[in-house]
């Protein structure tokens, strides 16, 4: 018996939209990495970006467990001396909500140019509006306890 591999030509994607409110943020990411790959099919071929798109609302509401919220820390640097600029997970999620998960999914993809074309099939969205009605996404529920406001 012969190993499938897919063809580029052959890949159906699909549109999936995942609601954030209260869930935890590794939960999404890993789940939306997941899917971007291809992970879920089982049609999978690892060097073809057989993944669906994925639209995740309400990204200002994602839930951090523990102790996050003030002691997780996102670095930057300008690449510059004295560039480094340093950012706390409370205030990348009132300030900055979609590059927070946008970076959590994105460091869960691969670091090539495959890794890149998967990355331009995410949309996050920080409310609960978005412009891909037309595509007809199909809701994701994800099975994970829900974060309480203040993270605990």
């Amino acid at each position: 018996m012969k190993t499938f591999m897919q063809k580029k030509e052959t890949v159906e994607h699909n549109w999936y939209i995942i609601d954030a409110t209260n869930m935890p943020l590794g939960r999404i990411a890993s789940l939306s990495a997941s899917i971007l790959r291809g992970k879920n099919k089982p049609t999978f071929t690892p060097h073809i970006d057989c993944g669906d798109y994925i639209i995740i609302i309400n990204a200002s509401k994602v839930g951090l467990t523990g102790n996050k919220l003030d002691n997780k820390i996102y670095y930057d640097h300008s690449r510059y001396t004295g560039g480094l600029r340093e950012r706390t997970a409370k205030v990348m999620k009132k300030n900055y909500p979609i590059e927070m998960v946008e970076r959590a999914i994105k460091g869960m993809l691969p670091k090539n140019r495959l890794g890149r074309a998967m990355y331009k099939k995410l949309f996050v969205y920080a409310d609960n509006n978005h412009p891909h009605i037309a595509q007809k996404p199909i809701a994701l529920k994800i099975n994970a306890k829900e974060v309480s406001e203040d993270g605990k």
